[in-house]
């Protein structure tokens, strides 16, 4: 491994094969401002772990342990949490979520199974026209409750739609009614305990919070964002949404306000409660090394570092690509597989990457063929629900490396 020296804009170690990546990943520190954080693993090794940039307005230096908030990166923390109750057979990727969760077969949803929650399938992707007020997310009972009351918005299994924060609770609830224990517990006790973690968490504990690095306002992000994401609320009023819809424009405005917008979110998302409640499609408190390591047991077949939390066989599931429809929500298909989606960019390397991106800019991703790993986490970064370029231009690096080796 070699030291970061050409520069004090960041700190930590990569192996000289991956000399191209930490390079990009300097050039990006200094382009887009505030900090970041880059952990790659092959064939299980630690060969990338790099930190730096600003934690905060004020000029305090991103450590080696500060997590940010990863908005849906989260979602994949989430997923491994429901696939170890798969694993232990407490649930069963076909059977009905109602088998698990009576109060869910409300409104035509008997037949919605865990698949189709995994896959974003289920029809439950609305949530703006679900609560009045973001505040209500803070609020787990309330959450599952209402969403046990909701009919699909398309039969199940017809279609996808982007469950955008819906499928935090959707997945926690079934994990909750299985083993008696909150995601967060689960979190803590299955994946990040095992493994010798520490920046893995869902919430964040009150003894973490000095770790923190504080986001951009949600508003400044949009506000830096394409001008599609910028002009997307004005867009979602008035006769503009009808016309689009008329004309069969594949973009929605209405649909996407629906799913990731629930009026006050950007209060609650720099509040100080988000970080008491659960919320695990959004509020993960994350750090890169963790992200990258968690990962591992997914491009490892289910080990990592001499630890088995998966067995190959349900490995295989996992990465299965379930529908390669166009998402209703994020307009382009995004080859759901149980709980991840594709890695974009990468597709002409050859690459069977699978993981899960985040608004803001974090990210991560496993590709079991090369048994590789990588993670971002951030706290500045573009305005798309799914990551941003840098996330992009990072994999393209990662994967070049590591055929190169």
């Amino acid at each position: 491994m070699s030291a970061v020296e050409q520069s004090t804009d960041v700190d930590g170690t990569h192996h000289p094969d991956f000399a191209d990546v930490a390079e990009l990943f300097q050039r990006q520190i200094r382009r887009a401002g505030g900090g970041a954080a880059l952990a790659v693993m092959h064939r299980g090794e630690t060969v990338v772990d790099l930190w730096g940039g600003e934690r905060t307005d004020d000029g305090n230096p991103w450590k080696s342990d500060t997590i940010a908030m990863c908005y849906s990166t989260t979602k994949g923390v989430a997923s491994l949490a429901l696939h170890l109750q798969v694993e232990a057979g407490l649930i069963e990727y076909d059977q009905p979520v109602a088998e698990y969760w009576p109060e869910f077969a409300q409104n035509r949803k008997s037949s919605v199974t865990v698949r189709h929650v995994l896959s974003h399938s289920a029809g439950l992707h609305r949530l703006r026209t679900v609560i009045d007020d973001a505040t209500e997310m803070l609020d787990w009972d309330h959450m599952v409750d209402a969403l046990a009351r909701q009919p699909p918005a398309y039969k199940p299994g017809t279609k996808t739609g982007y469950h955008a924060i819906t499928y935090g609770w959707l997945v926690g609830e079934l994990v909750r009614r299985v083993t008696g224990r909150s995601l967060a517990d689960v979190v803590r006790d299955d994946i990040a305990a095992p493994l010798g973690l520490d920046g893995l968490f869902l919430g964040c504990p009150p003894e973490e919070r000095h770790r923190v690095a504080p986001l951009t306002p949600l508003g400044s992000v949009l506000e830096r964002g394409p001008a599609p994401i910028r002009q997307m609320q004005r867009l979602a009023v008035g006769g503009v949404n009808t016309a689009l819809s008329l004309t069969r424009a594949p973009i929605n405005t209405r649909r996407i306000i629906n799913a990731l917008l629930p009026r006050g979110m950007e209060d609650v998302l720099v509040s100080p409660e988000i970080m008491d409640a659960s919320i695990p499609a959004v509020n993960g408190f994350l750090d890169a090394r963790s992200l990258a390591t968690m990962y591992g047991v997914l491009a490892g077949r289910g080990e990592v570092n001499g630890v088995r939390l998966l067995s190959p066989e349900l490995l295989k599931q996992i990465e299965r690509q379930q529908n390669n429809r166009r998402d209703l929500v994020l307009v382009m298909p995004m080859q759901w597989r149980l709980g991840y989606h594709r890695v974009l960019g990468t597709g002409r390397a050859g690459s069977r990457a699978f993981g899960h991106y985040g608004f803001g800019g974090s990210g991560a991703w496993a590709d079991p063929g090369r048994n590789l790993t990588m993670a971002m986490t951030c706290n500045r970064g573009g305005g798309t629900p799914v990551g941003d370029a840098r996330v992009v231009s990072l994999s393209r690096a990662v994967l070049a490396a590591a055929d190169g080796r």
